[in-house]
């Protein structure tokens, strides 16, 4: 089996989901899974616009959404987005989610080796970004050449699946894999229980490969951002509520844009002259050290009001308001949206506001855990040729950094004295990532341990050794002799 990722080439064309579509029969697919394959495309075709829209806010490629009313043609012609809050809503939380590898008791099948050579850290934080912006995404697994998996994240603005309730798992994976250049879809596959379908285009029909998987299951695990009875598969961080806000913000910095743009040049008003009085060059006049315009034949003189500039207050306590408004619908703190309040933050309600944010990504961690344990025994089953888990791999555990920032000292307090009540504690896993160690600093610590532990050791062999030939050279002694 071959995956060789979404797309091996950029596109200069939009993807057209309409170029997937499947007949009654396809070379090389049963035709039992047509329809679940119709299903997935369907729903695939279905979600793409909704996907588009959300990356759009992620990447700040929307567009203004004007009321016709105060903002000049001109500069609506010329903005572009300015609020980047969808994507500090995304990063914000998925930076608190931080693989740190697996722990085991007994780790017979090398999980962590493993893990390094399949990449999962630089893997796993593209597909929390996307399941973050879209709600979902997964990580598919197919065999790689040299025998280790290989494991790919997927977008699901380039995926869909069909979800298993009676199970709690996914039925049924679709993964666009390619596309050529007038945006029609070359390339996909299909992750079923029991097999792989990769599918080519082959002049104007399909042609499918199958692959018996072995496994009970699709080959693929998905990430789900807020899992919900009425939406398993998740929800996006980019929720309509926060897209209308970034559309409130967006337009209050084009009024003041435009605002600026009208006050930017003084605004003078001559009563009482005639348009001769201004050459051509009004701007040179205006700046001009010394500038005198004559009476008319009466001996009336002209007069000089200026406009004055309107005040940015109410756009920025316009902007402050909505900028809470997406604290509250992101859980994101008020000073991370780029607004600083009148009255300073205090650090019990910044602590507090942070908080709010690590709980919802110790949630998401504990599910993400999930997915990433099943996805290991999956990998350990397919490169070992198994068909089902071994029991030892029962206790198999993913690992997060803590999500909230705690100090050196309470952290070393918190160790020692659990230590004294408890020394098992000092020299544990738990008790050694409590302290903060990440996972290559525990393997590097518990080596160096064992090293002093076996050199402690043949140094009281070697010891023990010499004080018995020494023992056994000595003369009789003189009491007992006779």
């Amino acid at each position: 089996m071959a995956d060789e990722g979404i797309f091996s080439t950029a596109r200069p064309k939009a993807l057209r989901p309409a170029s997937l579509s499947v007949g009654a029969h396809v070379e090389g697919i049963l035709d039992e899974d047509i329809p679940t394959i119709r299903a997935l495309i369907k729903v695939w075709r279905d979600r793409f616009p909704g996907n588009i829209i959300k990356s759009g806010y992620y990447f700040a490629k929307y567009h203004i959404k004007d009321f016709g009313i105060s903002i000049p043609p001109r500069i609506l012609t010329q903005v572009h987005a300015c609020v980047g809050w969808p994507a500090k809503a995304v990063r914000s939380l998925a930076d608190l989610t931080v693989f740190d590898g697996y722990d085991l008791a007994v780790d017979d099948y090398d999980v962590n080796a493993l893990a390094n050579r399949m990449a999962l850290d630089t893997i796993i934080p593209e597909a929390i970004v996307s399941a973050y912006t879209h709600g979902c995404s997964f990580l598919t697994v197919t065999g790689g050449d040299d025998g280790t998996p290989v494991v790919t994240p997927r977008s699901a603005e380039y995926s869909s699946a069909l979800w298993d309730g009676t199970h709690n798992r996914l039925a049924a994976v679709l993964t666009v894999n390619d596309a050529n250049s007038n945006g029609a879809v070359t390339a996909w596959n299909v992750f079923l229980p029991g097999k792989f379908y990769e599918v080519m285009r082959d002049g104007r029909a399909w042609k499918a490969v199958k692959t018996d998987t072995r496994w009970p299951e699709p080959l693929a695990v998905p990430f789900i951002s807020d899992p919900q009875l009425s939406r398993p598969l998740g929800r996006s961080r980019i929720t309509p509520t926060l897209r209308a806000l970034t559309d409130m913000a967006f337009r209050t910095y084009v009024r003041m844009e435009a605002s600026a743009e009208f006050y930017s040049v003084p605004k003078l008003w001559f009563l009482g002259a005639s348009q001769d009085a201004f050459d051509k060059d009004t701007w040179s006049n205006l700046v001009s050290s010394i500038n005198g315009i004559p009476g008319d034949d009466e001996g009336n003189k002209p007069t000089m009001q200026q406009v004055t500039q309107a005040s940015m207050t109410p756009h920025s306590e316009m902007l402050k308001t909505i900028a809470m408004s997406v604290a509250a619908e992101t859980n994101l703190p008020v000073d991370s949206l780029g607004i600083t309040l009148t009255n300073p933050t205090s650090a019990e309600a910044m602590a507090a506001a942070e908080r709010r944010l690590t709980r919802d990504a110790d949630r998401q961690n504990r599910l993400f855990g999930f997915q990433l344990e099943k996805l290991m025994r999956m990998c350990v089953c397919l490169r070992d040729g198994l068909s089902s888990p071994p029991e030892s791999l029962d206790g198999l555990r993913a690992v997060f950094s803590p999500t909230r920032e705690v100090s050196d000292g309470a952290r070393g307090d918190f160790y020692l004295k659990v230590s004294q009540v408890n020394p098992t504690y000092a020299t544990s896993t738990v008790g050694l990532r409590r302290l903060g160690l990440s996972s290559d600093e525990i393997a590097s610590l518990q080596a160096a341990t064992s090293k002093a532990t076996a050199t402690s050791a043949l140094d009281m062999l070697l010891n023990g050794g010499a004080n018995a030939d020494n023992d056994g050279g000595r003369e009789p002694s003189a009491t007992g002799a006779e």
